[in-house]
């Protein structure tokens, strides 16, 4: 088992359908969000998307509401050929908040969240 593949497990993943816009500065992309985690987010992979692995690009993902968001600065972790894996490198704390409160709803069990937090470090 790899690295990575050990990381994302230890993060539990909601299921969440909902828009986003991924950016790197130069362009951006409108896509949908498949899942997301305390560490990352994986989505759909735009016809045109051109980003590199490895890549620095902003994350936003636009709740319910549709005046909440949460915004992540994130590094492009795995790229497939219908997908997008994104990890977490910088959230602010109103993200953060309503990342928690996503997780935590979907998770349906506090223990499992506050395990993931503690996983954070």
């Amino acid at each position: 088992m790899s690295d990575q593949e050990t990381e994302r497990r230890r993060f539990h993943r909601v299921l969440f359908d909902a828009p986003v816009r991924v950016s790197d500065g130069d362009m951006a992309f409108i896509t949908t969000l498949v899942d997301v985690s305390l560490n990352g987010a994986l989505l759909v992979r735009p016809d045109d998307w051109n980003i590199d692995r490895g890549a620095s690009v902003v994350l936003t993902i636009l709740l319910d509401d549709n005046s909440s968001r949460i915004r992540m600065e994130a590094e492009v972790a795995h790229l497939d050929r219908d997908s997008i894996g994104l990890r977490c490198m910088s959230i602010d704390m109103e993200s953060i908040g309503h990342l928690r409160r996503l997780v935590e709803l979907n998770l349906g069990d506090s223990h499992l969240l506050e395990r993931d937090l503690e996983a954070l470090g």
